[in-house]
């Protein structure tokens, strides 16, 4: 691979940023990789593991001279970091993000991102239940997608020089209105980790199930459910509260479909119900087919992701 950045900046190093760390060395896409985190414990735990090749102490301090900003913290610490980024970023650097919502990062960044400063909003839909920079790994990005979100009037050289970064990570890059890449989010990922939050919810709360039971006899379907809902509840929290109107949306025509559904089995309607669950199992043969997961029993999920260099 070609050095496509001279100097990386990751600000903030969670499994995100602390897995494009691994990919860039792997794949050899960055000249220098320089990282930092609010948490002194963080930093510690990043030069501990060698994830970058200076750890510095303020997003500050670690943008100077970078030509890749890379924005891998909470939606709703966005602007605060953009603001104290904006008067140290270089003339002709991008600037990119990995927020989960790109309409509220857009609103949040894009007034303090100075004249000269490329700014490219974008969002891997990759991850795991896990959080911190010892959960990353090389090759969590391949045959995963990342969404761009240009801004109108973007240099199409830029976005190019983005795309051809990521896909080095193994990433598969498209590109769409911020808009409609919240909506299309809340239907695949904010809904159904809200749904996952509930039902773990409901089944801690339901008293005359012991919570050792729970545990005890999950089922394939409350064991994923509590996967998901293992999810970094800071990043979560942010997510519904910024991208409210597409969640609310969605969980609308949710709540719909469950009064079909509840109405089905309350009638005895057996022919319905087939008919639902046949229509709806296609949709995960195409995501198996799509090459976005396995067959396998256990999703695809058995066996540990390979780290970097292997």
């Amino acid at each position: 691979m070609t050095v496509l950045y001279n100097r990386v900046a990751l600000i903030g190093l969670g499994l995100i940023a602390s897995s494009m760390a691994h990919a860039m060395r792997w794949k050899g896409l960055a000249g220098e990789i320089v990282g930092t985190a609010r948490s002194p414990e963080t930093r510690a735990v990043a030069l501990e593991l060698g994830l970058c090749d200076r750890i510095c102490a303020t997003a500050a301090e670690a943008v100077a001279g970078a030509d890749l900003v890379v924005l891998c913290v909470p939606v709703g610490a966005m602007a605060a970091i953009a603001a104290e980024i904006a008067p140290h970023l270089a003339q002709g650097a991008t600037l990119t993000d990995v927020g989960s919502v790109k309409q509220a990062v857009i609103e949040a960044v894009a007034p303090h991102v100075p004249d000269g400063v490329h700014f490219v909003p974008g969002h891997p839909l990759a991850g795991t239940e896990h959080s911190g920079p010892r959960s990353g790994f090389a090759t969590l990005f391949v045959n995963r997608w990342w969404l761009l979100t240009p801004l109108p009037g973007a240099d199409p050289a830029v976005t190019q020089r983005l795309r051809g970064l990521l896909e080095g990570m193994g990433a598969h890059v498209d590109e769409m209105e911020p808009a409609h890449h919240d909506l299309v989010l809340a239907v695949t990922s904010h809904t159904p980790h809200l749904i996952a939050y509930t039902m773990v919810g409901v089944a801690d709360h339901l008293r005359r199930v012991t919570k050792s039971e729970i545990i005890k006899y999950s089922a394939a379907g409350f064991r994923d459910f509590t996967r998901i809902a293992a999810s970094d509840p800071t990043m979560w929290r942010d997510v519904f509260l910024t991208n409210r109107e597409a969640t609310l949306d969605i969980l609308g025509r949710f709540t719909e479909e469950l009064f079909v559904l509840q109405r089905a089995i309350r009638m005895g309607d057996g022919a319905q119900l087939f008919e639902y669950f046949t229509r709806t199992r296609a949709i995960r043969r195409g995501i198996i087919e799509a090459g976005q997961d396995t067959a396998a029993a256990d999703f695809g999920r058995g066996a540990p992701a390979p780290e970097a260099g292997e």
